[in-house]
């Protein structure tokens, strides 16, 4: 699966984000109640994501799964395990 979103980060500083929160429009989540749970998806990623930061704009590829997870920034109602984070490009 690869979906686009925003990203809302749940660990660790910019260079080191292994773990987010993918929410489909910009400010989900930060400073506004979150989506409904079927709308985020919570990401986990094998290796370390460079330079991602709260709302960048990317695509995420991987396997996808429902799974519910709470956290401080809101609940989730599906997981992936990416293996391919990227910024997003319109020109696609």
């Amino acid at each position: 699966m690869r979906l686009p979103g925003y990203v809302v980060p749940l660990d660790g500083t910019s260079g080191e984000r292994r773990e987010f929160l993918l929410v489909p429009y910009l400010g989900a989540c930060i400073h506004s109640p979150p989506p409904p749970a079927n709308q985020i998806v919570h990401v986990s990623l094998h290796e370390h994501a460079m330079d991602l930061q709260t709302m960048d704009t990317v695509w995420v590829t991987g396997s996808i799964s429902t799974a519910r997870q709470d956290s401080v920034m809101g609940r989730s109602g599906h997981h992936i395990a990416a293996i391919k984070v990227e910024r997003y490009r319109g020109d696609r």
